[in-house]
């Protein structure tokens, strides 16, 4: 079976890079489909494939070149690097783990862990309006808002504006207790969270009471300009055509757009066309603007949340096949 050694001349650094109790090398084994063993600083790898040992020696070599950087190495930052470059051997893990879009502190950095999100992040740089259209768990809105909260950060914009349409599962708003903010802040809880990962809770409070942070309901958008802002409408795919237009044409000088949504999870009526599915057709080949499009293999996980999510997977089959095939009574 072939195998490969790699000699890391630093044993210290290759520690960390290893991981407490070699814990990033079994993430490694386990998505590279590759067997490691360590010994002070030396790796071996084993693998049926060739292929595989390539990806995994990759892999190890450029995240060693990372750590001598200072950055730390988790295992998650293990699992994206291997699906980065199994698709894209010749990719720079250095240029997409360092492009780093706000630092929410010296050991808090925001940056690209997958080739969609990089795509993205370059898509928002270039472009006035930006519509990432993936399922959840791919960053989609949290990168937006890191690139706001940057771009307010560097006074590029004035200001921010949060919004996602209050239409959820059917529910209506009429029904629920409380005042209006209290019937539209658990749909915009999202935006809320993501602010609160990158800013500390007594600035985004000062910031939304003197009106330098906006989150509000997509219904409040209407008549109005927006200038000067970072405007991201959240979970795009549940608003009517009529809605998409009306936001889409309240873009003002100075200002970015954000549009994200997943089209798989529509909870608008049966008889009620997203205005997120019309905005894909209406606008192709619109100059200014761009659609960057996430898959699954970009969703972002813990590595044991992969695992459950395996498990469960496995399990669910074997019912079906159990259901199919019953096992037959003995005579």
């Amino acid at each position: 079976m072939p195998t490969r050694q790699l000699e890391f001349d630093n044993a210290a650094l290759a520690a960390r890079l290893f991981g407490p109790h070699n814990a990033n090398l079994t993430i490694l084994a386990e998505k590279a489909g590759v067997d490691v063993q360590s010994r002070g600083g030396t790796v071996t790898l084993t693998a049926p494939e060739g292929e595989d040992l390539d990806l995994a020696a990759s892999v190890l070599a450029q995240l060693y070149d990372l750590a001598r950087t200072g950055k730390d190495v988790f295992p998650q930052d293990v699992d994206c690097a291997v699906r980065i470059l199994a698709r894209e051997p010749d990719a720079s893990l250095r240029k997409i783990f360092q492009d780093v879009v706000y630092a929410a502190s010296p050991r808090k950095q925001i940056a690209a862990k997958t080739l969609t999100q990089r795509d993205y992040l370059a898509a928002i740089r270039e472009n006035d309006m930006v519509f990432g259209v993936g399922p959840a768990g791919t960053g989609k809105t949290y990168l937006a808002v890191a690139m706001a909260v940057a771009a307010l950060t560097r006074r590029e914009v004035k200001r921010i504006i949060l919004t996602r349409p209050a239409v959820e599962a059917g529910e209506k708003l009429g029904f629920l207790p409380g005042d209006l903010a209290d019937k539209v802040n658990p749909y915009l809880r999202p935006l809320y969270d993501a602010l609160h990962d990158m800013l500390d809770f007594q600035k985004v409070t000062e910031m939304l009471e003197t009106g330098i942070i906006e989150v509000a309901p997509l219904a409040f958008m209407r008549g109005r300009t927006l200038n000067d802002a970072f405007v991201i409408l959240d979970e795009a795919q549940n608003t009517t055509r009529e809605q998409m237009k009306m936001f889409l044409t309240r873009l003002g000088f100075g200002s970015k757009a954000v549009v994200t949504g997943d089209v798989t999870q529509i909870d608008l009526p049966a008889h009620s066309r997203s205005g997120l599915l019309e905005a894909r057709e209406v606008l192709r080949g619109v100059t200014g603007l761009a659609f960057i499009h996430f898959s699954d293999e970009d969703v972002i996980r813990h590595p044991l949340v992969g695992r459950i999510v395996q498990a469960y997977d496995r399990f669910d089959r074997g019912r079906f096949d159990q259901s199919q095939n019953p096992p037959k009574d003995k005579a």
